[in-house]
Parts: C-alpha cells; structure tokens; sequence
C-alpha cells in the first residue's frame, strides 16, 4: 500500500505531482475550488481543517504574495500564515514539509532551483522540513537564460533579472509548461505552481525517512 500525503494549499498540483511520482497516494486541499487538481481533492480552509487524518506525511505551500519580493514589510492584503501552519504541522505528529518563497520566514531548509533539474525556470523555492534534507545545489550554468512564468503570460517590455539572470517571458503556454515540466495546467495556473521535479526529490527522500 502507498504512503497518503496530504496536499495542502494543494493549488492545481504541481507539488501533487512531483510526489505522485515519487510513489505517495495524493490528496489535495484548497480553500478554492481546483478543476485542474489530478488526484483526490477536498475544497477546505487548511488552517482550519483536523490534521489528525491518518495521513503517512504532510506538504503546505501557504500563500506566498505576502513574503514575495514585490510587498512591503507591512503588507496586509495578503495572509502571513507560515509560521501558524508550521506550528500546526509540528503539533500533528505526521512528518512534514512547508515550501515557500525565500523572503518566507522559515528557520530552515533547502532552496532548490529548476536548472537543478534540467528545467527551463530557476524559481527558487525553500523547503523546510521535519526530516533531513539534502540540497542538490543551483545549476544556473546549465539554464543561463531561464523563463520567467510569473503572471498571466502577458507581453514583457524589458528582461526580469532574478540572481544576475535575465529571464524572457514565454511565447506560448507551451513553451511555460514544458519548462515547468507540467502539462495540465492553465496560464495562471502556472504562475503560483512549483515544478514537480522539486517534490518528486522531496518525496524519494521523505520515503527513506518514513522507512
């Protein structure tokens, strides 16, 4: 029998994905309703919701606008809740991963990059974890000019420089998903999604720690 993981803040499942792969039975939840979600999915607040569902692990992806490069310190549109739902993962008992943007005010973890693995975006993202975790390290040698895939696929008047690279928006939703290495997802969509190479590494290393 697989491992369940609970997705939560699962978006429309490029974490899912990676872990699916990995060899774990997904199920997601999201506070909004996810057409494009490919495994079991439950719309539910996760800050609200018992964790204690006999789950083998837990993965949060908590909204990251508020810790984004582009807020203000005191931004209050956005929900600052990672360090409420870390609190709620190390309360459950289950191991745990939370990914967030860095700016994100995690106490640990590894920043993994898609040149990392043969992907056409870097989109860093830190993972901080309950288990230990080895960091494959960034390969930007290997992605030079890297594809930015924020927003909703709009003309880009001048290159994003993200770490001394200049990213190009896409030409197509093709070409932003074939750099992702999703296939199912929308434009939007696409731009709050992690790669699921990054959680497919994740998973095969959270497996040995559940073993």
């Amino acid at each position: 029998m697989k491992p369940r993981l609970l997705d939560l803040f699962c978006g429309a499942g490029g974490a899912a994905m990676g872990y699916h792969r990995a060899g774990f039975e997904v199920v997601g939840v999201d506070i909004n309703p996810q057409p494009h979600y490919p495994f079991e999915f439950h719309q539910a607040d996760a800050m609200n919701l018992p964790l204690g569902w006999g789950f083998d692990a837990i993965h949060a992806s908590p909204p990251c606008q508020a810790y984004s490069r582009t807020s203000s310190l005191h931004d209050n549109e956005h929900p600052h809740l990672y360090v409420q739902m870390r609190d709620r993962l190390q309360e459950s008992g289950a191991p745990w991963v939370i990914e967030n943007v860095i700016g994100a005010p995690y106490e640990q973890g590894i920043v993994l990059c898609g040149s990392a693995f043969g992907l056409g975006v870097w989109r860093h993202r830190n993972f901080e974890t309950s288990f230990l975790m080895l960091s494959p390290g960034c390969r930007h040698d290997l992605c030079p000019k890297p594809l930015d895939v924020t927003g909703t696929g709009g003309p880009c008047e001048r290159p994003q420089h993200n770490g001394g690279g200049a990213h190009r928006k896409p030409r197509s939703i093709g070409e932003a998903r074939a750099a992702m290495g999703i296939d199912w997802m929308s434009r939007r969509e696409l731009s709050q999604a992690i790669p699921p190479a990054y959680t497919e590494y994740i998973g095969a290393q959270l497996l040995a720690a559940l073993s």
